[in-house]
């Protein structure tokens, strides 16, 4: 009896100094989680992990037990990218009206701020986000989807290195998607990469454009054909700055968040559907960057469940090309979930739209189901088998995955035609 007693006290302080060690292991692994997060990296490295599992089982000098710590080692590992993944959600944005009057406290202290806006930004925000600067260069862009193009991009890497930008400066986006998704693209290329921060004025960006580390422009008329995964610096978002946003812009917003409702969170979805209205703002974009958050610590780059957050982008995608500027990015996705939805889902889903104040038909004489179907099929999601990668949504809250062929979804895109 005494024999196991020393034993199981034995174990105890083992188990202490597991404890130790273990929470010492996850402070690493929550820095190199955030170095990650800072410098475009993916948490998974499965080169490193298995050199670290070869080398550490290879430490164990008994046989018998290499096969149970090389267990335990797997688990570990699988439980330190889980926690990398959360520290770097929790590098969330900062989610607060007024924020952008504090908005100087994420900047960096030391180096130049080089403020990217657009035309259409109203001055005092600039203003007050400029103020906070040590030093800025303000560069405004025109205000549009046009923007995401290779001309503009090269004139804002010129601008950049005119104004003598190193690699201790800062890139700050002001705006839109377009905005967010220019900047940070210009910002990942600049000298291999500098530090970015997104302050999304619209709701679109403030919902899904300005999280997630997504950068993009267009061309040759295909949405987002180049682009890179670069995670901003810091996201600050302040819901007053939508009181100068116009209708039709709230509603281009207000799509992408029925789209994490439709996929994610049926009582999100029913806020939409009750005649009342969503509610609060502030509330609703909380709940939308949790969603996005949740997807993007699992999948950051795209390889399998952050596919979910392209729902109605496939068909809107070719619908956005075609329009050449008529319609809004979240207009045409409004448009494109409704195929990709089960037909009752279908009705409840276009009974919100038209309350939201957005498109639920096509009218094919003006927009060509050909050129529409030309950008689907040139869209990154294609497969390797001619098939396209898609999201259908069969009720509210769930997802699936299908590979359509081009024929199936013209079939899809045409059950939008004006009755």
């Amino acid at each position: 009896m005494e024999e196991l007693q020393a034993a199981r006290a034995r174990i105890d302080r083992i188990d202490a100094e597991l404890a130790r060690l273990f929470a010492e292991r996850m402070a690493a692994a929550a820095e190199i989680g955030a170095w990650k997060r800072a410098h475009g990296r993916p948490v998974r490295d499965p080169a490193r992990e298995a050199e670290l599992l070869a080398r550490n089982t290879a430490r164990i000098e008994d046989p018998r037990l290499r096969p149970y710590f090389g267990r335990l080692l797997e688990t570990l590992l699988v439980e330190s990218r889980r926690w990398q993944g959360e520290a770097q959600a929790d590098l969330a944005p900062v989610l607060r009206r007024g924020a952008l009057a504090e908005a100087g406290a994420v900047l960096p202290r030391q180096g130049r701020i080089f403020l990217v806006t657009d035309d259409g930004i109203p001055a005092p925000y600039v203003g007050a986000l400029a103020g906070q600067c040590r030093s800025c260069v303000v560069y405004s862009l025109p205000q549009g989807e046009a923007s995401k193009s290779p001309e503009q991009l090269t004139e804002l890497l010129r601008a950049m290195l005119a104004a003598g930008l190193t690699r201790s400066d800062c890139v700050a986006a002001l705006g839109g998607g377009v905005v967010c998704d220019l900047a940070g693209l210009a910002a990942g290329l600049y000298m291999r990469g500098i530090d970015c921060c997104y302050f999304p004025t619209s709701l679109l960006a403030m919902v899904d454009a300005a999280l997630g580390g997504k950068t993009a422009i267009d061309l040759d008329g295909v949405k987002n054909a180049v682009g890179l995964f670069r995670q901003p610096r810091a996201v600050v978002i302040d819901p007053d700055t939508l009181a100068t946003l116009p209708p039709r812009q709230l509603a281009n917003g207000l799509a992408e968040a029925v789209k994490m409702a439709l996929t994610h969170d049926a009582a999100l979805f029913a806020r939409f559907e009750d005649p009342a209205g969503y509610g609060d703002p502030e509330e609703l974009i909380a709940a939308c960057l949790k969603i996005k958050s949740a997807v993007v610590a699992a999948d950051e780059r795209e390889a399998g469940l952050r596919r979910v957050l392209n729902f109605g982008h496939t068909l809107g995608h070719g619908i956005e090309a075609a329009a050449e500027g008529r319609l809004l990015h979240g207009e045409c996705v409004a448009l494109g979930m409704l195929p990709m939805c089960a037909p009752p889902l279908r009705e409840r889903l276009r009974a919100v739209l038209e309350r939201l104040g957005l498109p639920t038909y096509v009218n094919f004489h003006e927009i060509d189901p050909e050129r529409v179907m030309a950008a689907v099929v040139h869209d990154k999601k294609a497969g390797p088998e001619g098939c396209i990668e898609s999201v259908f949504v069969p009720e509210p809250g769930r997802f699936e995955f299908q590979r359509l062929t081009a024929a199936e979804l013209r079939a899809r895109l045409m059950l939008l035609a004006q009755n």
